[in-house]
């Protein structure tokens, strides 16, 4: 197939199922306050993102993208991998629910979906080993009666963890010794059923986890020094990642393997590498490196992938990090981070978020004659932390110049705006008070919050947490306020 460095074009595959071709966005919801789902749809269309990959099948996120020509992979979480796996019927239900209902009475272009989450995960200890496989079959079987098994395709995305090389070169990937021989048959299936490989491949967590890793190696624009590897040669680790992989699949017999690149992208905050900067430099060097139609040096041609992510999520979990909160090409609100050509629209710029609504202009800030040695402070700083969001604070990050009282004003502004600005939510002992003076510096956003989107009576983010949260607050003070 011939690919065109600029546009977005449509490609009919053997298997009579016709993909859109270009960059795709991943769309988590795991926000205390997520722009409403009609929202994302018109940021998408305005950038001309023609794909998504959700992380679930909720109704609200399904039926915004109707009729948008948004092409979709919808998810099923590694919680729902049991039920699945041991009942056809559960499957078959899913299916209806969450696939037929809305490529039948809506329009949804429903193209993939995606059995679980990284699974095979090592951090994991094999929790969803006996149960993803199964799972993936139910599922098939499901999409085959509901007569959508040729429009519609199973994927696992799946970590890069799941191969590795002998060799320390692409030439020597394999699959992971412990679980080979399940990868073969997960890899048979898809290839049975004319289904891609999934994976994500991150050169930033390389880099987070080993100090001495080469920094210029994880980007694209030539300044490593290049690795060898036979009369084949590699000036960046996605290349090489990628045809680790590549390898695998050929030395298994599955060669020509369809593979999609399920997650890629830089954080910008939370981390010392986590930045602008490098953030821009990556995902523009991927951009740049996948409009060519260049590659692989052991694939040619066209890449299909989706960034991670489209919008910044501050109710992730920062167990692998505090940058989990900081992946989003757009922040949490819809604003560009940086300047970014998708290679989709004229201006080559990204297109923010229209008509986003947001709560009054006011802060909650530490009082000036609030005093730092004040024993109430470390503990009101640690509540508003552990039910907030303050990833931006530390070394490195963009908050990290702040002094001591910048600090303190930054916890409880990030709890008092996930708490709708509510009086009583900047109510710390002898501590804080409430400012129409913008207190952001620099790189130092102190946000304001968006209004709550409440959806459909189902949803776990947003307002309809904060009473707890609220109720939590209130006995804190009972026990601290003397």
């Amino acid at each position: 197939m011939r690919w065109f460095s600029v546009g977005i074009k449509v490609v009919c595959l053997v298997s009579m199922m016709c993909t859109v071709s270009g960059i795709g966005a991943n769309w988590g919801t795991q926000a205390s306050h997520p722009l409403p789902p009609d929202t994302v749809v018109r940021l998408l269309r305005e950038n001309e993102i023609r794909k998504v990959k959700l992380f679930d099948a909720d109704y609200d996120t399904l039926r915004s993208l109707r009729k948008s020509g948004v092409e979709v992979m919808v998810g099923i979480p590694n919680d729902m991998l049991a039920s699945l796996a041991t009942s056809v019927k559960a499957a078959e239900k899913w299916v209806s629910k969450n696939v037929s209902a809305h490529v039948s009475s809506s329009n949804v272009k429903i193209r993939y979906v995606a059995v679980g989450n990284e699974p095979f995960l090592e951090t994991y200890n094999g929790s969803f080993l006996r149960t993803t496989f199964p799972a993936l079959q139910n599922v098939q079987s499901a999409l085959i009666k509901a007569g959508l098994s040729n429009q519609i395709k199973v994927t696992v995305p799946l970590n890069a963890d799941v191969y590795a090389s002998s060799n320390g070169l692409p030439s020597g990937g394999d699959f992971r010794t412990d679980i080979h021989g399940l990868m073969l048959q997960i890899v048979k299936f898809l290839s049975d059923n004319g289904a891609p490989f999934t994976v994500n491949i991150y050169p930033f967590i390389s880099l987070y986890i080993d100090s001495n890793f080469p920094v210029d190696y994880a980007f694209f624009d030539g300044n490593a020094s290049p690795i060898a590897d036979g009369s084949l040669t590699y000036y960046n680790m996605f290349d090489a990642n990628y045809d680790t992989l590549v390898w695998a699949l050929q030395k298994n017999g599955f060669g020509n393997l369809p593979i999609i690149v399920g997650e890629i992208g830089w954080p910008t905050d939370g981390d010392l590498n986590a930045n602008i900067v490098y953030a821009q430099r990556f995902n523009q060097g991927f951009m740049s490196h996948i409009l060519g139609g260049r590659g692989t040096p052991m694939r040619p041609g066209p890449i299909d992938a989706y960034l991670f992510s489209l919008i910044d999520e501050d109710a992730k979990s920062i167990d692998p990090g505090n940058f989990e909160r900081h992946w989003g090409i757009f922040t949490f609100d819809g604003i560009a981070k940086y300047q970014l050509n998708l290679g989709s629209t004229n201006s080559g710029s990204l297109v923010p978020a229209k008509g986003v609504h947001y709560l009054e202009r006011k802060w909650c800030v530490m009082k000036p004659s609030a005093n730092l040695d004040d024993p109430q402070v470390a503990l009101s700083v640690s509540y508003a932390c552990g039910l907030a969001d303050c990833t931006s604070l530390g070394y490195g990050t963009s908050c990290g110049s702040l002094d001591a009282r910048g600090n303190i004003s930054y916890a409880v502004n990030s709890y008092y705006q996930r708490n709708n600005q509510l009086d009583v939510a900047c109510k710390f002992p002898n501590l804080s008070m409430i400012t129409k003076t913008n207190p952001s510096v620099g790189s130092c956003r102190f946000e304001i919050m968006i209004e709550p989107y409440y959806g459909g009576a189902g949803r776990r983010f947003g307002c309809l947490q904060k009473p707890l949260s609220l109720v939590a607050l209130i006995i804190f003070f009972s026990l601290t306020v003397v």
